[in-house]
């Protein structure tokens, strides 16, 4: 493959097979974490149980029980609805472990189309990907989620008002927060792509800085499960920080290819 050009046949072919591999893996990876559903939801519970506080002597990081919501139950509305949650979570289960897996098949297909060169960037684009992945996926457990969720569900309860989830409801938002941070969290990555393949410099992106801001609140927008201004900016600062370390990045590149 990598020495002649192939008809779009067997492109496709070799498309089919990656896919079939990543739905494969992605099988596998559901039935099982469908056998620890109940312990990974277990952790989910945790950005509703506990909040993460800054002090100024050590430990300067802190979780601590959220006394306020300490008697807040999951409750579900829907016979199926428990079940419905089971299925989800092993689902994004088994998208986040077989992220490697995904990546590794995506350069398979590309690879053979690039030069010997270019292929030398595998193992970066691998680990930078999932680390990055990761990082925004932890990133939203420990520090958004548990924020978040303290400031909505505490928003001027009183006496009157009790807050009751529903499981589902619940799996959700965390669920869609956490895969939103995950891949909002390659966006240097894509930057860093796109100034290899001289698409968009630093200086572009620099001068088109405001438009940039105004695209991050537009993504938060749509993507957080929630239409409060409160979730959206949560999420389009980390945009907004990423973009600046893109551009960062970008300018080291656009060095190493003009020397």
């Amino acid at each position: 493959m990598e020495d002649e050009k192939l008809p779009i046949t067997e492109h496709l072919g070799e498309l089919r097979r990656r896919i079939v591999i990543s739905l494969i893996t992605l099988f596998i990876g559901f039935l099982i974490s469908f056998n620890f559903s109940q312990e990974i939801f277990n952790i989910l519970i945790f950005p509703l149980k506990y909040n993460l506080t800054l002090k100024l002597q050590s430990p300067y990081l802190e979780f601590v029980p959220q006394d306020k919501l300490e008697g807040t139950k999951l409750v579900f509305l829907a016979p199926a609805e428990a079940l419905w949650m089971s299925i989800k979570i092993s689902l994004v289960s088994a998208i986040i472990v077989g992220i490697p897996i995904f990546f590794h098949q995506a350069w398979k297909f590309i690879s053979p189309g690039l030069l010997p060169h270019e292929k030398k960037y595998l193992v970066p684009f691998l680990f930078s990907s999932i680390s990055l992945f990761l990082i925004g996926v932890s990133f939203c457990f420990f520090i958004v989620l548990p924020f978040a969720i303290s400031f909505l569900l505490d928003y001027r309860i009183g006496d009157v008002l009790v807050p009751m989830l529903s499981v589902g409801m619940y799996i959700d938002f965390c669920l869609k927060f956490i895969l939103a941070f995950g891949v909002i969290f390659e966006l240097p990555i894509v930057i860093v792509f796109l100034t290899k393949l001289g698409i968009v410099t630093p200086q572009f992106l620099a001068k088109n800085r405001k438009y940039a801001i105004l695209i991050a609140f537009i993504l938060a927008a749509v993507l957080t499960p929630t239409p409060d201004a409160f979730n959206q900016t949560l999420m389009a600062f980390p945009i907004i920080v990423l973009y600046e370390v893109g551009i960062g990045i970008s300018k080291i590149f656009s060095r190493k290819k003009s020397t």
